[in-house]
């Protein structure tokens, strides 16, 4: 039940967050406050439910070193990407117009609206998913598990495809769970998602996962074969986005390791009841 609590009252800010940065894209102004709030209630939300339903200090989310934890996330998620772009560059699949500059407006409301998405799924998938369901099954299948549903959630968007949907599994689902598992914290993971998000939107102006156009700082334009543009899916479908996420996928899994952060699968003592086996660690 604590994780049917949790997920529902984050999932509750992120509806209602949603809906109203929805009403208000039109305003980047607005975009930007009101992803922001979103955001931040969002981790308050989270935190007090979790105090609520598992009577502990929710350290995964303290305020202590979030900051420095925040950054680190996002230069890894903003340098990936651009490796991912400077690559489609290369095979002539990314063009920037001869003007260059796109909108500085558009990419302030994609601050507001990256940053609401990237924390409120975060603690969604990493926080509550992948965490309360690691206790019972392990890390490696929970790892697996909450990476296919996380990527199987964006076949809703406007422009998915199975591939698309297969890709954001593996180089997202996959690889934030493993940051997590590695850190033990949701902040290097959610600055990670926002780093990528934030570079994909409002710095290259490329499609974020099927989601339509961005209109970022550059602007700029797509175009070649699928594998390597990601088609109308955006970059994220890209062999290249799906590679840069298997390598960190491995390297944060590595850390965890050594760290001693994996959690084996609870094994049952012979004749105990499956709700009252303990969990190894």
């Amino acid at each position: 039940m604590r994780l049917v609590k949790q997920f529902l009252a984050v999932a509750a800010v992120a509806f209602i967050g949603g809906q109203g940065v929805g009403a208000v894209q039109g305003n980047p102004w607005l975009t930007l406050i009101l992803g922001l709030v979103t955001a931040v209630l969002a981790v308050v939300v989270y935190a007090w439910v979790v105090r609520r339903t598992e009577h502990r200090a929710p350290t995964e989310v303290a305020r202590a070193g979030a900051v420095a934890r925040l950054g680190r996330g996002a230069l890894i998620g903003a340098g990936m990407f651009a490796a991912v772009i400077a690559n489609v560059a290369f095979l002539d699949g990314y063009h920037v117009h001869v003007h260059g500059l796109g909108s500085v407006t558009g990419a302030l409301g994609l601050v507001g609206f990256m940053a609401a998405a990237a924390v409120t799924e975060e603690l969604l998938f990493r926080g509550v998913l992948f965490r309360v369901i690691e206790e019972r099954i392990g890390t490696w299948i929970s790892l697996l598990l909450t990476g296919v549903v996380f990527g199987l959630m964006h076949l809703f968007n406007p422009d998915a495809t199975l591939w698309g949907a297969t890709a954001i599994a593996i180089e997202a689902g996959f690889m934030l769970a493993a940051c997590y598992a590695a850190t033990r914290n949701l902040w290097v993971p959610i600055g990670l998602h926002f780093g990528w998000n934030l570079a994909a939107g409002a710095v290259f102006s490329v499609v974020v996962s099927g989601n339509g156009e961005s209109k970022g700082l550059l602007d700029a334009t797509t175009s070649g074969r699928a594998v390597v543009t990601g088609g109308d899916f955006g970059p994220e479908a890209s062999l290249y986005a799906v590679a840069a996420g298997v390598a960190m996928t491995v390297v944060f899994m590595w850390l965890a390791h050594r760290r001693g952060h994996i959690v084996p699968r609870r094994r049952r003592a012979a004749g105990e009841p499956a709700a009252t086996a303990t969990v190894s660690r």
